[in-house]
């Protein structure tokens, strides 16, 4: 593993151009792949989890200026969080073919449910950070508690793959190929390229580098739960709160439609109800002021940009049932 590792950090743009030409050839399989989707999608998947796993191994190059600064011995919940979803439709498939359409949630529930443990353990190692991409980049901050003018006391800031059109998470139960998978895919890529209005890729290879090259600094400790509390006060618990239901979602939306069905209208209102009123709770506390122990709290630049991004994807709402069927059809 260590000499693939070389290898790969040796050879980025070879390996780019390898996956590109990989992900191209897909368009090839042949017709006897037509008649099922597990084909397609496992060919997908494992694309996917090499090209995951080759971009982890880039970007955890290590320097000579940070040798033996980092931990090498920290989980790589991104890393994991990515293959999770890389294998999320084919988990999908899988099941819907075998077990048929109502067991399948079974499986989608415990794939989804693996990815909130995931994204929480996250969010406690982060420090309670909110989670960019779902947790898929990494949010790193080396001041968060700069002191504030107007309060005197530490604020909170964060200073700063594209789903497969296939994906799980944008189309429960619906084939990929049809009229509302295509439709849901183009909404999908454009909600998840929100971010590249805001922050082009030049620009985040530029602040990657940047941070390569800045000097190491002592990595503080991560704060408990009381002891953020304490801290942040009312502001850090609706923070919190509302973190929390964006992680948790997912999984609500499909123990709902597991009870419900997915022509019924509860489960697309109970997480259109849980996305609207946690990003009630994280704009109120991104723009209140200070809380009762003095503490301002502040969302960085990537946060802000999250904030936007969340909100673009509401538009795959048009596009699950039962809204998709009875309107935007």
């Amino acid at each position: 593993m260590e000499g693939y590792k070389r290898w790969v950090r040796r050879n980025k743009d070879y390996v780019h151009s390898l996956e590109s030409l990989a992900n191209g050839l897909t368009w090839l399989l042949p017709e006897r792949f037509s008649d099922s989707e597990i084909g397609p999608e496992a060919v997908t998947s494992i694309l996917g989890i090499i090209t995951a796993v080759n971009e982890y191994i880039i970007d955890t190059t290590p320097t000579r200026i940070h040798t033996g600064s980092s931990e090498p011995s920290s989980f790589p919940y991104s890393l994991c969080i990515t293959l999770l979803k890389d294998l999320e439709t084919l988990v999908e498939v899988v099941a819907q073919q075998i077990y048929g359409d109502d067991k399948k949630w079974n499986f989608i529930a415990v794939t989804e449910a693996t990815k909130v443990l995931v994204r929480v353990a996250l969010f406690r190692n982060s420090g309670y950070k909110m989670l960019l991409h779902g947790g898929e980049t990494a949010n790193a901050d080396k001041g968060s508690n700069a002191l504030d003018p107007q309060c005197g006391y530490g604020h909170f800031t964060n200073p700063g793959q594209l789903h497969r059109p296939g994906s799980l998470q944008n189309y429960h139960g619906q084939n990929p190929w049809n009229l509302e998978g295509r439709a849901l895919s183009a909404l999908s890529r454009f909600g998840e390229n929100a971010r590249t209005i805001s922050e082009p890729f030049w620009l985040r290879s530029v602040q990657h580098q940047q941070a390569i090259m800045e000097p190491s600094t002592p990595v503080g400790e991560r704060p408990s739960l009381p002891t953020f509390l304490s801290e942040k006060g009312l502001s850090g618990g609706l923070f919190m709160i509302g973190e929390m239901m964006f992680i948790t979602r997912p999984l609500i939306y499909v123990l709902s439609i597991r009870k419900y069905g997915l022509r019924s209208w509860y489960p697309w209102m109970v997480s259109l109800a849980v996305d609207l009123f946690g990003m009630g709770v994280l704009s109120y506390t991104s723009m209140s002021r200070c809380s009762r122990k003095g503490q301002e709290f502040h969302l960085s630049n990537p946060e802000k940009d999250e904030m936007r991004r969340r909100k673009l994807l509401w538009a795959l709402y048009l596009m699950r049932d039962p809204f998709f069927s009875k309107y935007t059809r």
